[in-house]
């Protein structure tokens, strides 16, 4: 049989060359009606063995029989049943026919839409939770959440760390990640978190007041339905193997800054989909995106109370003292993410300033309030008795 090689140099020989038939016999060592067949032959040759049936193929209709009763049915569990009909081959050959015949049996699997995103079009968020509690001081850990953003065109992403899922929190989230990318999107997407979801699609009372603010609009994809925002879900997916793994904090405020800083290395890696960097689109999003405003919306938990005669604010299962001078008095309170703070109604005079404390059932007390609560505390007066003289006593005793 002549080889691809020499196959190739009959025809270059040939055809190129402009050799006869005879000469190129003559040349190569082969036959005239060999290198006749290598002109003829438009294609190279190559060896087919005679097909030979194989230990598998006798059995065939029977696996296909059992895969359309039970198409998830394990190949371990078919050659079971293929052995009691005399099957003695190997489960690798088994293994490879059931992995090509089993998808004509399974449901049809879900075809998926490449989605396409315009500069500054939208920002998709979402709730991620780290496997591990937080240190918050005392000897104590808290759950925790972080609200994790990805700007749909460049693939930008932020996150932010909160304790609760109420909208305060949530709010708080949303705005310090977009002040992290550094612009405004047209559009925010969420899925259905209850403090931002109304119901019908619509956003709650807090959410709205916040979008309206930032003059920004909102999206809230449907129920059971994450591929909706699957530009955020793959990053988070992202965090919980590249970021998470072997990390520890002291505190809140450290976890956030090691957040930041992999935020910062991330948007600067190269993106499997992209196949360039993030920070290299950004620019070009920024370029279509609003500026942020001169002051952020205020996302600060507000309420009033009266100060107690046991001047202490109760914020979280903490209690925060108040100055006692106000006792009586209407103050409200404001509660950030990073301090709890309190003024009259009346005059505006501060009752109260405190970082917040995120561990549990704790008692922060100002010192210049404990001051104030011993200078007002009053000293108990000896009764004023009546002192006479003793000779009105032995004039008595006579």
């Amino acid at each position: 049989m002549v080889r691809v090689e020499q196959w190739a140099e009959i025809r270059r020989l040939h055809f190129v060359k402009g050799l006869s038939i005879r000469e190129v016999a003559r040349r190569s060592g082969l036959s005239r009606v060999t290198v006749r067949r290598a002109l003829r032959s438009a294609a190279p040759p190559r060896y087919e063995r005679p097909a030979r049936q194989g230990k598998l193929e006798p059995h065939k209709p029977e696996i296909e029989r059992l895969l359309h009763d039970e198409p998830r049915m394990p190949a371990k569990r078919i050659r079971e049943f293929i052995a009691q009909d005399g099957y003695d081959g190997g489960q690798t050959i088994l293994d490879a026919f059931v992995r090509e015949l089993r998808p004509r049996f399974l449901p049809a699997p879900r075809a998926y839409q490449r989605t396409s995103y315009r500069p500054g079009e939208l920002c998709q968020f979402d709730l991620w939770q780290p496997s591990r509690p937080i240190p918050v001081g005392h000897g104590q850990t808290r759950r925790a959440f972080v609200v994790v953003c990805c700007l749909g065109y460049s693939r930008v992403g932020a996150g932010a760390l909160v304790f609760a899922k109420q909208a305060p929190d949530l709010l708080f989230g949303i705005r310090r990640c977009l002040w992290r990318v550094g612009a405004l999107p047209g559009t925010l997407v969420w899925d259905r978190e209850g403090a931002l979801h109304a119901g019908q699609g619509r956003p709650s009372e807090a959410y709205a007041a916040f979008c309206g603010e930032l003059a920004v609009g909102w999206h809230f994809c449907a129920p059971a339905d994450p591929e909706a925002k699957g530009v955020v879900e793959r990053l988070q997916g992202y965090l919980e193997t590249s970021f998470e793994p072997g990390r520890h904090a002291v505190g809140p405020d450290d976890y956030q800054a090691q957040l930041d800083d992999w935020f910062e290395r991330a948007n600067r890696r190269t993106h499997r989909t992209l196949r360039c960097r993030p920070i290299d689109r950004l620019e070009e999003e920024r370029a279509a995106m609003r500026a942020l405003p001169q002051a952020p919306p205020d996302t600060d938990e507000r309420f009033v109370v009266r100060v107690a005669p046991d001047p202490y604010v109760r914020v979280d299962t903490c209690d925060y003292s108040l100055d006692p001078r106000q006792v009586g008095r209407r103050v409200e309170v404001r509660v950030s993410q990073r301090e709890i703070t309190a003024t009259t109604l009346d005059d505006g005079t501060q009752a109260c300033r405190h970082r917040r404390s995120f561990a549990r059932h704790r008692t922060i007390t100002d010192i210049e309030h404990l001051r104030s609560l011993r200078a007002g505390r009053q000293e108990p007066q000896e009764p004023e008795v009546e002192r006479r003289p003793l000779a009105r006593y032995d004039a008595l005793i006579g």
